[in-house]
């Protein structure tokens, strides 16, 4: 299948923004804020890889576009001081992406499940959005408006693409946007999520020994979720959900809140078990 993974073709849509950007040094993370600078945003990268984080803001020349902080997003100080250095660099915060997440490893037989597992899942996909939200409104709140957008997954939508843990989270991220942007509507700020479908990130292949990611096991991955998937001839790739992002923190979704964009080439609507019925 072509790669024709989606690029902007307009610049400054983000111009004079500031963002903050959890798990950012790598993967989506990384597209999004390569994608958010190049539409005049600046960016604070929130991170526990701090090697990837200050090499990626170092690619963009020091200080001036973009921020690294090591954060913890399961821990409420890190995420506070993050956005704390946010405004105190930059001077306040626009847009806030919750990126940060991690998978867990897929047990067949939830008796094996380790709960431990589980328990961290949700504490880094669940609790660091939730603590994002918090803090980002608390600098939100007073100016009247901003944009708080949360990754979550096709898993949050069908059954079966995940770890019972982390296919929990990703439904509990979309309850979170819907029950925030309730609640931060009367403030002007608007809160939604992005559902994709599989891409080959280290967070797709955690399973895989970074020296195992090799680019036969792309080919792999990728011949595998395209012979399950719905739209064919693309192949989405993190530059699809980097712009899905940017389009819901730009003006353009100026009146979009509450919602879960699913960036899944229509794979969550149809019953896959049923096509090769098709007449």
């Amino acid at each position: 299948m072509a790669d024709t993974t989606a690029t902007s073709s307009a610049t400054g849509r983000l111009e004079g923004k500031v963002a903050l950007i959890t798990g950012g040094a790598s993967g989506i993370g990384e597209a999004t804020v390569k994608l958010f600078i190049k539409h005049g945003a600046k960016v604070c990268i929130a991170d526990i890889h701090d090697d990837r984080g200050e090499q990626l803001c170092e690619s963009f020349g020091g200080g001036k576009h973009a921020i690294f902080f090591h954060c913890d997003v399961s821990k409420e100080d890190d995420v506070s001081k993050a956005v704390d250095f946010t405004v105190e660099t930059f001077g306040t915060l626009d847009i806030l992406v919750n990126n940060a997440g991690i998978t867990g490893h897929k047990v067949l037989d939830i008796r094996e499940v380790d709960f431990r597992e589980f328990k961290k899942v949700f504490e880094i996909n669940v609790d660091g959005v939730f603590l994002g939200m918090k803090h980002a409104a608390r600098v939100m709140i007073p100016r009247g408006k901003g944009s708080i957008i949360s990754l979550a997954s096709v898993a949050s939508v069908i059954g079966g693409m995940g770890p019972h843990g982390y296919t929990g989270s990703k439904h509990a991220v979309v309850g979170l946007t819907k029950s925030v942007a309730a609640e931060l509507g009367k403030h002007g700020i608007r809160v939604n999520c992005v559902s994709p479908y599989a891409i080959p990130t280290g967070l797709s292949m955690a399973h895989l020994p970074e020296s195992e990611r090799t680019e036969d096991a792309v080919k792999d991955f990728l011949a595998f979720v395209g012979s399950h998937a719905n739209l064919k001839g693309i192949n989405l790739g993190v530059g699809d959900v980097a712009e899905a992002v940017l389009f819901l923190a730009s003006d353009e979704a100026r009146y979009v809140s509450g919602l879960n964009l699913t960036v899944d080439g229509g794979f969550s609507v149809v019953n896959n078990e049923l096509k090769p019925f098709e007449v």
